[in-house]
């Protein structure tokens, strides 16, 4: 008896740490402000950030449910928990308390119809569609291991994905049933298999049909803090996407850093995130960091990225805080955003890759708001970003977040001195941050590669200026090395982007007789100059760069082509551009 008292007292310490403090606010209200609402300062933030961890943790009973039961003390202003919408009327908005009785009609779906158990791996390939969020938070309540995946994989993408994860079911609609079932009798794990459908199908259990029929009176597991939640693959930049796995705490607890300080969001915010559901942003910004905060999801179903769409919906619903891509953003300020009025947006964020300081000016231009640039990746919750009450240095990670204790380093772990470029780390000895994943799954050696000393080496390269700020220079592998020098294809990317003529660009090296490298960058060019004199606009790109940017880094070679190869999720795969033309010299 005393052990549940002491329990229910931890969680409800937990909770009032994750909760926002103070007064809530109305729903439909314009607060565009740059002041931050979950601190005071910076300074401030990185002091007073404390979070204990206990040994017992699941995001779906101590987070979600408790929002259910202050939604039911009438402790919580009357905003959704989710809000969803396709484009074509149809409209979809949970409380917490629907979303706490749908999630356990599907859990109880998991551990019934397709019996699972606690710890078996579960793919899930769903679109933006509501079924997304209800089977993220079934695995939390069922200790199943969630294992997100695009709609964009093919046919070789999930079979390696089943077979490297030995997952034991798969959820996905009619669109990729068909895929899975040309695959299925290689996965010898796989013997379950939910759709997503008005329609029955062979060989495959019907989600809609039987949560219809299933009870809504579910206990939820008691897993420990430790324990795996979820396994996150790579993109696959460089090389095949390896497996991430992330713990009950790692993200469920970890992401309140994200939603408390970064994205700095309340109870009465709407929350509306463009990432696609097959990636960890999306356990970031569309599950854990809103619902920590007890804000509302809100989900626009587009079966691509439409420019168009998404400015109409920012400026038609009453969306406060907004993050996307970078290269969403560039595909958005080429549109015409002079007619909408953002009336109720008060803040964005960016990541995923750097954003291009030409971009950020144009969209604060166009909405008179800036983006604070967050970077973090797979492996971790935020691991710098530019934060509210911050000066914002254009092209900047911004400064360390309050999870981790972020240095640059040598290529012996040694600290190195502000401007002086080296590998971006997180010290781990003697106390592991709790924002970090466990390991590379099935992949001990990868795992082992990224220690060095007291240090988890992100992979990328990066300084650290005198007052704190960090810049992101490239990943390791893009680090293109010409006379001597060492350039980094990003900045040279950003002034790029600032020539009119530039809609896109990459950067890669490419062998030279005498420099050993040099740079060489693949555009795509905005409709207007496609018609140019090639010779004539490579000299003027080429000029421009010299000037914005220190000459040596200029591309001595340029490439127009029609369009950038990206992994699924938008990221350029400068890895493809590098090999192909190092492979034709």
């Amino acid at each position: 008896m005393l052990a549940l008292v002491a329990m229910e007292i931890f969680r409800a310490r937990c909770f009032q740490y994750l909760a926002i403090s103070g007064s809530v606010r109305a729903l439909h209200k314009d607060y565009r402000r740059a002041t931050p609402q979950n601190f005071s300062s910076y300074e401030s933030m990185k002091q007073n950030f404390k979070l204990e961890i206990p040994e017992y943790f699941n995001f779906a009973e101590d987070v979600l449910d408790q929002w259910t039961n202050m939604e039911k003390a009438g402790k919580r202003p009357s905003n959704p928990a989710f809000w969803w919408i396709n484009g074509k009327g149809e409209e979809v908005r949970w409380s917490f308390e629907e979303l706490g009785s749908l999630s356990r009609k599907f859990a109880n779906v998991l551990t019934e119809a397709c019996s699972l158990k606690r710890g078996d791996p579960v793919i899930v390939i769903l679109p933006k569609i509501p079924e997304w969020w209800l089977a993220n938070v079934a695995c939390l309540r069922t200790g199943t291991i969630l294992i997100p995946g695009t709609t964009q994989l093919t046919q070789k993408d999930i079979l390696y994905r089943l077979q490297s994860s030995k997952a034991k079911c798969i959820i996905t609609d009619d669109l990729l049933a068909p895929v899975v079932d040309t695959i299925a009798s290689k996965c010898e794990n796989l013997h379950s298999k939910l759709v997503v459908s008005q329609n029955s199908r062979e060989g495959w259990e019907n989600l809609n049909e039987m949560m219809k029929c299933a009870s809504d009176n579910h206990s939820c597991v008691k897993t420990k803090h430790n324990e795996m939640m979820a396994i996150y693959f790579t993109s696959g930049t460089t090389g095949l996407p390896k497996m991430i796995g992330h713990t009950h705490s790692s993200f469920g607890l970890g992401l309140s850093v994200n939603g408390r300080y970064w994205l700095d969001l309340t109870p009465s915010d709407v929350m509306w995130n463009t990432s696609d559901t097959g990636w960890a942003k999306s356990a970031w910004s569309s599950v854990f960091s809103p619902w920590i905060q007890g804000s509302c999801v809100f989900a626009h179903y587009l079966p691509r990225f439409e420019p168009a769409s998404i400015i109409q919906t920012l400026s038609e619903f009453p969306i406060t805080v907004f993050c996307s891509a970078p290269t969403a953003y560039r595909m958005l300020v080429q549109n015409d955003m002079k007619s909408w009025k953002f009336k109720s947006l008060k803040h964005c964020v960016s990541a995923g890759e750097p954003i291009n300081p030409e971009v950020t000016e144009q969209w604060r231009s166009r909405t008179g708001l800036d983006i604070y640039e967050g970077y973090g990746q797979t492996e971790t919750v935020l691991i710098c970003g530019n934060f509210k009450g911050m000066k914002i240095k254009p092209g900047s990670m911004g400064k360390p977040s309050p999870a981790f204790d972020v240095k640059i380093l040598d290529e012996n772990g040694n600290v190195l001195p502000p401007g002086q470029e080296g590998d971006i780390g997180l010290q781990v000895l003697p106390n592991r941050p709790f924002g970090l994943f466990t390991h590379y799954v099935d992949n001990p050696s990868k795992t082992a590669s990224t220690q060095r000393g007291n240090f988890y080496i992100t992979g990328d390269r990066g300084y650290m200026d005198e007052d704190g700020y960090f810049w992101f220079v490239a990943r390791s592998d893009d680090i293109i090395l010409s006379s001597g020098y060492r350039i980094g294809p990003f900045e040279v990317e950003s002034a790029l982007m600032e020539h009119p003529s530039v809609a896109e660009s990459a950067v890669v090296s490419s062998p030279d007789p005498i420099r050993g490298e040099v740079v060489k960058a693949f555009i795509v060019l905005n409709p207007d100059y496609k018609s140019h004199d090639e010779e004539q606009l490579i000299k003027e790109i080429q000029e421009h760069v010299k000037k914005t940017t220190a000459p040596y880094k200029y591309p001595r070679k340029v490439e127009f082509i029609e369009e950038l190869p990206k992994t699924i999720s938008g990221k350029i795969k400068r890895n493809k551009l590098r090999e192909k033309e190092w492979k034709k010299n």
